[in-house]
């Protein structure tokens, strides 16, 4: 793995967890790439949505950041290649602890979310 690689995909990850907290589509549309595959795994909530479907949901978010929700957002672990990447990673928002697994691809020279595969619970306070 790359030192550069591993600082470009650690900064697309800060700016997901910064853009999800205060629910700016403009910032998530920057990491995703355009045919990005939103796969939700958790029981009774299983779906999955393309980009455009996504960003609108996002944009009907109170976000997290107005509401004073806690934010607790973790890298567990990344693995990459010489043009794939998947990153494995927890949040806390909207109430509900989430385990992501995010597919980078290298396009148009800049590395990019692919796939957002994720399960979540109910916060426990």
């Amino acid at each position: 793995m790359s030192p550069d690689s591993f600082a470009a995909i650690t900064a697309q990850i800060e700016t997901y967890f910064d853009a999800l907290y205060h629910a700016d589509s403009t910032r998530l549309r920057a990491i995703f790439h355009p045919n990005l595959a939103y796969v939700c795994a958790t029981t009774g909530d299983e779906m999955a949505l393309d980009l455009e479907t996504y960003l609108a949901r996002v944009d009907k978010r109170v976000p997290p950041a107005e509401t004073g929700d806690a934010r607790d957002d973790r890298i567990l672990e990344i693995s990459v290649g010489a043009n794939i990447a998947q990153v494995k990673a927890s949040m806390t928002l909207m109430q509900r602890d989430y385990l992501d697994y995010l597919t980078f691809v290298k396009h148009d020279g800049r590395w990019c979310i692919v796939a957002k595969v994720f399960e979540y619970v109910p916060r426990k306070d």
